[in-house]
């Protein structure tokens, strides 16, 4: 029996990319999912293309209420909840001088706020199961800063910190924390034009690697997982 029959999964940002390609991996596994965006069209959509086990919610993970009130609900309809996915992002890529401040709390409260909201909201949850994981999806950039990315990455690597500590507070009540690093994912991230998607990784390969951590024995804690495309353009 799959290790995901009967779980209960709450993905944000599950609407498209990384969080809908998990949502898929995690339903087709028999789990029960809920998943939230801003977006109402694209979450009916991604409802419909998931099928039956899926719970669509509108909720902006910037806002605590908003999150709080998405668990509820969540928790209402499956009975439970054993896996936290934060995958919500977005994206600013200018320079700090062009950086407006409405743009900077945008990143820094939905790439790291939002990851607290969530975790917040999920962690009583996830102690009356008695364990279960939290996966928080990052991104090489918070290693590797680059120009124009100061808000994107400083989120970033923030999320990693908080992840370690989370990961050190909850590992003795059965939940585990991990963080997942991906490199260049063919999704048009950031409202990038994209042209990629020969060599970058897919939101599949993600998705994947979300799966096989949920699917290691309870006395493995894989906490730090990267992931980049195998053959990325030279640099010349």
């Amino acid at each position: 029996m799959s290790s995901l029959a009967g779980k209960v999964a709450f993905i944000t940002g599950g609407s498209r990319g990384i969080g809908l390609a998990t949502a898929k991996a995690l339903v087709g596994g028999g789990a029960s999912v809920a998943i939230t965006g801003t977006d109402q069209a694209r979450l009916d959509a991604a409802a419909s293309a998931l099928g039956k086990g899926v719970l669509a919610i509108r909720a902006d993970v910037r806002d605590s209420t908003q999150v709080e009130r998405a668990f509820s609900r969540a928790v209402s309809q499956f009975g439970g909840l054993d896996i936290l996915v934060n995958n919500a992002g977005v994206g600013v890529f200018r320079t700090v001088a062009d950086t407006t401040v409405d743009e900077w709390h945008k990143v820094i409260d939905t790439n790291l706020s939002g990851v607290f909201y969530s975790c917040h909201a999920a962690l009583p949850h996830l102690k009356t199961r008695g364990g279960g994981w939290i996966i928080n999806i990052s991104s090489l950039a918070s290693k590797n800063a680059f120009a124009n990315g100061a808000a994107y990455c400083a989120s970033k690597s923030a999320l990693n910190a908080f992840s370690e500590a989370l990961m050190q507070e909850v590992r003795y009540d059965g939940i585990r924390v991990a963080y997942v690093l991906p490199g260049s994912v063919n999704t048009g991230f950031g409202g990038l034009s994209n042209t990629k998607s020969e060599w970058a990784l897919m939101p599949e390969d993600v998705a994947e690697v979300i799966v096989d951590l949920i699917a290691h024995p309870a006395r493995s804690l894989p906490s730090r997982v990267e992931i980049r495309p195998a053959q990325p353009p030279r640099k010349v």
